[in-house]
Order: structure tokens, then C-alpha cells, then sequence
């Protein structure tokens, strides 16, 4: 059973590795025209701005060493974010907000200004003032937001101010009573100019033309005069539509903006073959789940609040060196295999095990998914077992061996004789369109979530191309990199076009951590890597989740549905499946290798084991979530401090309503001992959530549904008698 679809074409035999991305471009604005900003082209947070006067472009230096870049009139350097210097995109979601810094600068002591620009797939462009964040080190910085998916650019503009320039001369010189007239007609000049600017865009003049007035009324004090032409109107409009002198673009960078899921979501694995599996009374042997089984357990799943239900391999499984029970050498009669061996006479990546349907029967799955607003995410592992269809048609995808043999995986002293691993260095060429025509087959079916199993074994250069390609006819196609290895592989691979990525969230249990890999994600990486936090996966069981008890289980999943914006949970999640196979992180009794009929009706209300499942633990999570836009994000992410060191603190804090300030921010206290009750201190940096430090705010508590008045320093009691963890909406007076 295969699906078909046309073959895309190959890359170039000889093409290696080239980025996705169109080279950027400088600008070569007219240096005649009078720049004001645009805001009748208001949009996206920032306004659209007329040409500019004058604007510097960089001369052209004959013999520079390199071929290096002459600076503008008005240096920028170090822009931020920026992914290999520039030569692969940032990356941000639609609407999400982050911040654009750079070093802007200039000899003497005129001041100088920036603006941040971004342009979206239609041309348009939108500015955004950006402000000084440290006068002496230069850095200056703007949040912005891009408001669509698509390719944007953006770029750092430096630029004379000379309005804000004759302001701090003229405070000076007036104040110490020094060129009184003469400061006060600079300061016409200066203000003719901004009222022309101002004029041209339609604006009010009035506050420039009461300015002028002043300064020209030889009558009055020019103090008094001054007071006028720096009043807070003038300023606030001179800020909103600025006279810019000596505009210094940077060049463009690429930002790719990705559809809202590519940032946030809750997942949910399960292994088909399981849901609806059971043993049969009369032979006593197993009967498999189907995708018409499984379909049945959707609604539970989106019940719970989930958005992406993830199936592990579902493809023919190859009997050639089969694993058995809790992963041994033999197998025996009736074992299933691992779905990661795949490949058999009945087809291979692009065909389904028979035992789980027809293509038919997978639709179906994937339209009762959408009915139940989920989206359905398949499990890409490029690897093959001896008994794959391309083993025959396909051999130079594969490595041979001096001996003839086919190299099966490795990871000494580990031997994995079921699974060939792919070589994409024989012929590139056809590797790729091979994988590609694969890719297309789950295309067609609706798939647009794959997560990877791992990528870090194949070129990066491989999926550099295969996710561009992809998304030239599918851009809201998304991938997961489940890559546990070298952090350097992990941030090429997110570089190199994966939306997001497995981390070591399932290790990092100490507050300290924590923190530090929570500032480490929701940094610089933001830019590029999207964190997904899983507490457990098939093959992760780590001690502190085989002991923590129930405690344990229900602060894991509240830490990664809080912290990160997407975080997954295995199957069986609910049923807090605790028990390792002996010598290994990881279930025993392995679903990876058998069928697990988990009889979920037990679990129901009014079954023998009603109040056993984390089911609603879960829900009450993700509606959290749900209510919640802060937690939509991850570089808003701020950490508090406790006098315990077990306290782990943090918030979440976004601006929802521009035009008025109103804020949604959410703090998380979590008690990370999950073996007693603590009782500490903790201390909020209230100004990180938008509040003044003497500011008392009803703390509502989403898991107790109870409310205190909290402050800058609250008591808190956390732990396995209690709750191990408050989910806080800050509640301002």
C-alpha cells in the first residue's frame, strides 16, 4: 500500500549546500526628498516612512581589503538578532514580539537617532523608534513585531536628529544666558524644517507653529521662548514624526514569520497499534490497533486541550533481526517490532502497516483529528530495516561494507542489526529527490507537522534543502528536531530551517538549571531554535520521574506547559506509567516493542480507577494556557528569586491591548522538591511585570482557583500535601 505522487525534482548533483534565502540588498534612496513618517500607513506597531533627507549611501572605496563594507554617515554595527552574520534568517511567528538592538553612534556631539525597519512579503514597510538602552556603550534597541507569515527583512537605520540636537545645545547656551538670539534661530531653521516634514505628512502643525512663534517673538525671555519650543507636544511629535538627516541603512536581513503553531502548542504521542489494541479471548494473542481504533481516542485527546496529536512510524515493520519485549535480541511469536525498523515486502516509508488500515482509513484519522481540532503530526525516521524496498531498488542509499554487507547501526558497545541508517553522500542527488517524493506522499494526505527522529545523523546541508523545498508549496509545514546531542548540531540544525526542537528539559531538574537553560533558550537562541519540553518521551524515563511519585509528574508537566511555549507528553503520561526497565532510562514493558492496551474507560467517572489519571491536571493546564496570551511566548520569559533553593520562580508577561497597557502576566512558583512540603519566601521583580515596586495585585491561583493580595514579597507553602506549583494570574489593582 504506497501513495504516489509526482517526483519533485532533485537538487543539482554538484550544488552542496546554499541557503534558501535571497541575498539582501541595499538601498539607494533618493537623497532630495524630505523624510517624515507615513502614519496613515500605519501597521504592524511601527509607521511607514516617506523618502529620506539626506540619505547616506555608503561611497563606494576603491581597494578596501575584502571587499569589506564602508560604514555609513552614521555608523551601525552589531545588529541583533542576527544568525551566521546574516546569511541564514531570524525567525519569529506572527504577531509575536522581539527586540532589534544595535550600536548607532557618531563623531562629535550631534545627536543621533534609530529606527528599526521592517518589510513585510508585500513591500511594505514598518518602523519602529527604537530608544537608547545604554548611552555610553551606544546600544540602542526597538521591540517590533511583523504581523503575517512570510519573508520579511529588516534592517537598522542611524540617523542625524537635528531637532534633538539643537534641543540639548540650546538648553545649554540658553540657560547659561550664552547666544541667546542665535540659539533661537538655529532653532527656527531647525523648526521650519520639521514643520515642512510634518506638513507633508498631513499632520498637525500646531506645535510647531506655536514653537515658532515663540522663538520669534524677540519680546519675550528666550527662555521663555525655548519653554515653548520644547514642550512635551513638541517633543512627543518631533519622536512620532522625526526630521532625520543622514540616513545610514544597514543592509537587509532575512526574518522568516511562521504561522503561530511553529511557536505554540501542546502535543500528544501515541503509537496507533496500541489504541484499540487488545488480546484476543479465544488465541490469547494480540490484535492491533487500527487508525478507525485510534480515531476513537481524538476526542479525549482534544478534550484534554491538546493541539497536535503525533504518531510514532507507521509504516510496515521488517522482521529481519526483530527486537522483542523490552527491546532483546528475539523475538518471539506475535511481537510486533519497533516501528522505527521500517520497511518490508509491503512497502516502506510511503506505504502503511497493513495491521493499521488503508490510506482510506488514515484520511479518515486525519479528518476526524481536524473535526476535533487537532493537528496530526507523523514521525519521519530515515532509517530502514533489512527488509525496506529500497535495500533492493535503492542500494546506494546505504553504506557497504568492506565484506559486502550493508552497515547496520551502531552505537558501541550497542548493536541495532534492524535498522540500516541512510548514506546521503553515494548519490546525493538521488537521496534527496528519494525523500522528497516520501515527503510528498504524507503531504497529500494532509500532514503538515513532522517531527524528525534523529536529524542529527544525517547532513544538516540535507535538511537545509528539504525544508526550503517543502515550503516553497506547504510554508505552513512544520518540523521537529528530536536531536539529543551537541548543542552546536542542535542550533545548526534549528538554523538550518527545523521550527523546532526537542531539549534536555527531561535533565535539568536543580533550580539553577532551570534557570540558566531558561535564559539560555528565551535568549540570543530565540531568534532561530524553538524549545519544545517534553517531561518523558518512549524512550525517556529519568530517575527523577521513576521516584518523584505523583508529585513529580504533575510538576514536570506544569513547569513545561508554563515555561515553553510548546511541550509534548507521551501517552500514558496520565496514568503516571513509572516503573524503568531495569539498567535503562526508559518504561518498562516498552511500547516501543509491544502493544499496550491502557483501558482508558477505567479511568473515566464512575470507573474502578476514577482519580488515578492526570487527565484533569492536564486539561487544567492547557486551558490555562489557553487563557493566557503571555505563555503563547518565550522570550518574555523572567525569572524571580526565593530564599529556598527548591523554589523555582517565574513570569510571563505581554502587553494585550496596546492602547491601553492592559497586560495578561502570569507567575509560576513550583516547588521542585517532589519529596516534601516547603515553606519559603519568594521576592517578584515587579517591574518586570509591568508594575511600580510598591505595588500590591490579586495573585488568583489557577490550580487551587484560590486569590490572595500578594506583593513584592510573598510567603509561600508548596508541596506533595498541597500542590507542588501555583499557576498565578497577576491580577493588577
Amino acid at each position: 500500500m504506497t501513495g504516489s505522487s509526482a517526483t519533485p525534482r532533485p537538487p543539482e548533483p554538484a550544488q552542496g549546500t546554499t541557503s534558501s534565502v535571497a541575498p539582501a540588498t541595499g538601498r539607494d534612496d533618493d537623497p532630495t526628498t524630505v523624510g517624515v513618517l507615513d502614519t496613515a500607513e500605519a501597521g504592524a506597531g511601527g509607521v511607514s516612512l516617506a523618502p529620506e533627507n539626506p540619505v547616506s549611501t555608503p561611497p563606494t572605496v576603491e581597494g578596501m581589503p575584502g571587499g569589506a563594507t564602508p560604514f555609513g554617515r552614521i555608523p551601525v554595527t552589531e545588529v541583533r538578532p542576527l544568525v551566521e552574520g546574516g546569511s541564514l534568517p531570524a525567525k519569529s511567528v506572527e504577531g509575536e514580539e522581539f527586540v532589534v538592538a544595535a550600536r548607532v553612534f557618531r563623531e562629535g556631539h550631534d545627536a543621533v537617532n534609530a529606527t528599526a525597519v521592517l518589510t513585510g512579503p508585500d513591500g511594505r514597510e514598518h518602523h519602529f523608534p527604537m530608544h537608547p538602552d545604554n548611552p555610553g556603550l551606544s546600544w540602542w534597541s526597538a521591540t517590533v513585531v511583523a504581523d503575517s507569515p512570510g519573508w520579511w527583512t529588516y534592517r537598522v537605520e542611524g540617523w542625524s536628529d537635528p531637532y534633538a540636537t539643537w534641543l540639548h545645545d540650546a538648553e545649554i547656551k540658553i540657560g547659561a544666558g550664552i547666544d541667546e538670539e542665535l540659539m533661537c534661530a538655529e532653532g527656527v531653521t531647525v523648526l521650519e524644517r520639521l514643520r515642512t516634514a510634518v506638513a507633508g505628512q498631513g499632520a498637525d502643525t500646531t506645535a510647531v507653529d506655536e514653537g515658532l512663534t515663540a522663538l520669534r517673538d524677540t519680546s519675550r525671555p528666550a527662555a521663555a521662548r525655548f519653554a515653548v519650543a520644547a514642550s512635551d507636544d513638541l517633543r512627543g511629535l518631533a519622536a512620532l514624526l522625526p526630521l532625520r538627516e543622514f540616513v545610514s541603512p544597514t543592509r537587509e536581513f532575512t526574518l522568516l514569520v511562521e504561522r503561530e503553531r511553529a511557536l505554540f502548542g501542546a502535543w500528544y504521542e501515541m503509537f496507533p497499534r496500541s489504541e484499540g489494541a487488545r488480546k484476543d479471548d479465544e488465541t490469547g494473542e494480540w490484535v492491533s490497533g487500527t487508525f478507525r481504533s485510534a480515531a476513537m481516542r481524538l476526542p479525549a485527546i482534544a478534550d484534554m486541550g491538546f493541539d497536535v496529536v503525533y504518531l510514532t512510524p507507521i509504516h510496515p515493520i521488517g522482521t529481519t533481526a526483530r527486537k522483542g519485549r523490552n527491546n532483546s535480541l528475539v523475538s518471539e511469536p506475535g511481537d510486533p517490532g519497533s516501528p522505527y525498523a521500517i520497511g518490508s515486502p509491503d512497502g516502506g516509508h510511503d506505504a502503511l502497516h497493513p495491521d493499521l488500515g488503508t490510506f482510506e482509513d488514515f484520511d479518515h484519522f486525519v479528518a476526524q483529528a481536524q473535526e476535533n481540532g487537532l493537528e496530526v503530526a507523523l514521525d519521519i525516521a530515515l532509517q530502514a530495516s533489512p527488509d525496506h524496498p529500497w535495500v533492493q531498488t535503492h542500494p546506494e542509499l546505504f553504506t557497504t561494507r568492506a565484506d559486502g554487507t550493508i552497515a547496520y547501526a551502531e552505537n558501541p558497545p550497542k548493536k541495532y542489526q534492524d535498522i540500516y541508517p541512510l548514506n546521503f553522500d553515494n548519490d546525493p542527488a538521488g537521496a534527496y529527490a528519494e525523500v522528497r517524493r516520501v515527503i510528498q506522499v504524507w503531504l497529500d494526505h494532509g500532514v503538515r507537522i513532522f517531527r524528525v527522529d534523529n536529524p542529527h545523523t544525517k547532513p544538516v546541508a540535507f535538511w537545509q534543502w528539504l525544508i526550503a523545498d517543502v515550503a516553497k508549496e506547504h510554508p505552513e509545514t512544520i518540523w521537529l528536531s528530536e536531536a539529543f546531542t551537541k548543542p552546536a548540531m542542535m542550533h545548526a540544525l534549528a538554523k538550518a530551517g527545523f521550527q523546532q526542537s526537542y531539549t534536555y528539559y527531561a535533565w535539568r531538574n536543580a533550580r539553577w538549571e532551570l534557570e540558566e537553560y531558561g535564559r539560555e533558550l528565551a535568549g540570543e537562541p530565540a531568534a532561530y531554535m524553538r524549545p519544545s519540553f517534553w517531561p518523558t518521551t518512549h524512550d525517556i524515563l529519568t530517575p527523577y520521574m521513576q521516584y518523584g511519585g505523583p508529585t513529580a509528574w504533575k510538576l514536570r508537566a506544569a513547569v513545561a506547559a508554563t515555561m515553553a511555549p510548546t511541550y509534548g507528553i507521551y501517552a500514558g503520561y496520565e496514568l503516571m506509567e513509572d516503573v524503568a526497565r531495569p539498567g535503562a532510562e526508559e518504561q518498562i514493558d516498552n511500547e516501543k516493542y509491544e502493544y499496550k492496551d491502557r483501558q482508558w474507560y477505567l479511568y473515566e467517572p464512575g470507573g474502578p480507577l476514577e482519580g488515578q489519571s492526570l487527565a484533569w491536571y492536564l486539561k487544567r493546564l492547557n486551558d490555562i494556557r489557553g487563557w493566557h496570551p503571555a505563555l503563547r511566548w518565550l522570550r518574555n520569559l523572567t525569572f524571580h528569586s526565593a530564599d529556598d533553593e527548591n523554589v523555582l520562580v517565574y513570569s510571563k508577561s505581554r502587553v494585550v491591548d496596546p492602547s491601553t497597557g492592559e497586560r495578561d502576566t502570569v507567575l509560576v512558583v513550583a516547588n521542585l522538591d517532589p519529596h516534601a512540603t516547603r515553606e519559603t519566601w519568594v521576592h517578584l521583580d515587579l517591574e518586570a511585570m509591568g508594575m511600580a515596586t510598591w505595588s500590591t495585585f490579586d495573585a488568583h491561583d489557577h490550580v487551587t482557583n484560590q486569590t490572595w493580595e500578594w506583593q513584592q514579597d510573598n510567603y509561600v507553602r508548596l508541596g506533595p500535601d498541597t500542590e507542588p506549583v501555583h499557576i498565578i494570574h497577576v491580577r493588577s489593582h
